[in-house]
């Protein structure tokens, strides 16, 4: 990495330390510092190759017994009426080094032996990037089945769970996320884009043979933030495995990532965008961004750290994931959570960490005990400063891919997907239009060849948590090869 670079993403952190709720800075923000100066102490490029073509053998265990075993009779304090199956457990990736990764799934209540398979994966909720857990987020929070209630011990059912019009499974990777664990220490110091991709393939192929009445179900891959990075990785890993002989071959059609981190410098020059576009900075200042910062080739001065320090310090300290909630206040009145997925709580994290750490609970889940967290820290070992060949490389192979973002997001907001995808410079199909969930407007969409930008109005960087109606409607229409509705 170049110390250009370097300057550069120090110079995010010192945005994101000022930007982030203070439940979150802790330790989401620990995991950028330590990401940036194991880079720096590595001497690590800025953008790694990726290695897409690897050819070594992948680890297939046997699978007889354990979709049985995995299943769970009932999640403590779930409601009354639950009408679908859950499993989860543990499956290895690595038996040498004692590799598992852990997962959560969900069959559809209707219909779930024709509908179709969906993998979430969750990478970041802040600057930190990888290392948060996509059953403590994604299943817990955003389009999972339950939400928890703010005693720590009981759920209520999320009534526009995704799992109304797919079988979803919730990954939690890399291993040392949640979960998903290693007997080998040094494996926690080699985590990266190439090893997270390559487990969690082996991990499908594994889950297939212990689920296979699934194998050759429609599949796909979604998730949002760092998974920016996963989804479009583990899609072409796929792809890429689907070719050669003897091969488990996995039926992949598309992939729908949300608020997606892409590319890094289009990203940043859509959050400062975003920024000034919604009041957050001076004129002065965006000026001052746009004139100074090198949103081309990365590269920093200056003149561009100090006016990107008074972006920080003007918008000032606010949630930067959704620019208009409200912080939690842990140490306020007791909150007192509505128990509906219309009202999003803020101190849903509480209640969520309480959840998954009661022993009954991962006795419950086939979990190995552990004190459960929602992110991990890793020394990133690679991540390519785009990715966006790799979206052109599933564009040629004809997978759907869904570029999709809640419009209150300041974190990754609408302008850096924008940005992004306009670098593709694809033409466009169907014009830019407003989509509706349930007689109103639910967000815009665009259709390019290749790919399909949406925005979900009114949701944040997690979007089905903000506005899981909305987030509902989205996502049955990418499943079944479809725009959003127009009315």
């Amino acid at each position: 990495m170049t110390l250009l670079a370097f300057t550069k993403l120090l110079m995010l952190f010192a945005l994101c330390q000022l930007a982030l709720p203070i439940s979150c800075r802790a330790d989401q923000l620990d995991n950028l510092k330590k990401l940036l100066e194991s880079r720096k102490s590595r001497n690590l490029p800025d953008s790694k190759p990726w290695n897409l073509e690897k050819a070594s053998s992948v680890y297939v265990g046997p699978q007889k017994g354990l979709m049985e075993a995995d299943k769970i009779t009932a999640l403590p304090g779930q409601p009354d009426g639950v009408d679908f199956d859950q499993y989860a457990g543990s499956v290895t990736v690595n038996p040498k080094a004692g590799r598992a990764l852990f997962y959560y799934f969900v069959e559809s209540p209707q219909n779930s032996s024709t509908k179709p398979l969906v993998l979430w994966l969750n990478g970041g909720t802040s600057c930190a990037g990888p290392g948060c857990s996509s059953l403590g987020y994604g299943a817990m929070e955003e389009l999972g089945p339950f939400r928890v209630h703010s005693d720590g011990k009981t759920l209520y059912r999320n009534n526009y769970a995704w799992n109304n019009v797919a079988n979803v499974i919730f990954l939690e990777s890399p291993a040392g996320v949640g979960f998903s664990y290693s007997n080998t220490s040094s494996d926690y110091a080699k985590a990266g884009d190439n090893s997270t991709a390559d487990d969690s393939y082996t991990f499908l192929v594994n889950w297939l043979d212990r689920f296979p009445q699934y194998k050759t179900r429609d599949f796909y891959i979604t998730g949002e933030s760092y998974a920016g990075h996963y989804v479009p990785q583990l899609a072409y890993t796929i792809v890429s495995r689907n070719k050669k002989p003897n091969q488990t071959r996995i039926n992949l059609k598309g992939i729908a990532i949300g608020n997606a981190w892409i590319d890094d410098n289009m990203c940043l020059k859509g959050m400062y965008e975003y920024f000034w576009t919604h009041a957050l900075n001076s004129d002065e200042t965006h000026t001052g961004i746009m004139k100074n910062c090198d949103f081309v080739t990365g590269k920093s001065s200056i003149a561009c750290d100090q006016y990107t320090s008074e972006s920080a310090q003007e918008h000032g300290d606010l949630d930067i994931y959704n620019i208009y909630a409200p912080f939690c206040k842990p140490t306020g009145p007791k909150s007192s959570s509505s128990g509906s997925v219309n009202d999003f709580d803020p101190c849903s994290d509480n209640y969520v960490d309480s959840y998954l750490n009661r022993p009954e609970v991962q006795a419950a889940l086939h979990a190995k005990p552990t004190r459960w967290s929602a992110c991990t820290d890793f020394p990133w070992t690679d991540s390519p400063a785009t990715i966006l060949p790799t979206i052109q490389q599933l564009i040629a192979s004809g997978i759907d891919v869904w570029v999709y973002s809640g419009d209150i997001d300041g974190r990754v907001p609408v302008t850096s997907s924008r940005y992004s995808l306009n670098a593709l410079k694809l033409p466009v199909k169907t014009a830019w239009r407003p989509w509706h969930s349930n007689g109103e407007v639910g967000g815009y969409v665009i259709g390019y060849k290749g790919v399909t930008l949406t925005t979900v109005r009114g949701a944040g960087h997690t979007v089905p948590s903000y506005e899981p109606e909305r987030a509902l409607t989205l996502i049955a229409a990418f499943l079944q090869g479809q725009l959003p509705p127009i009315s």
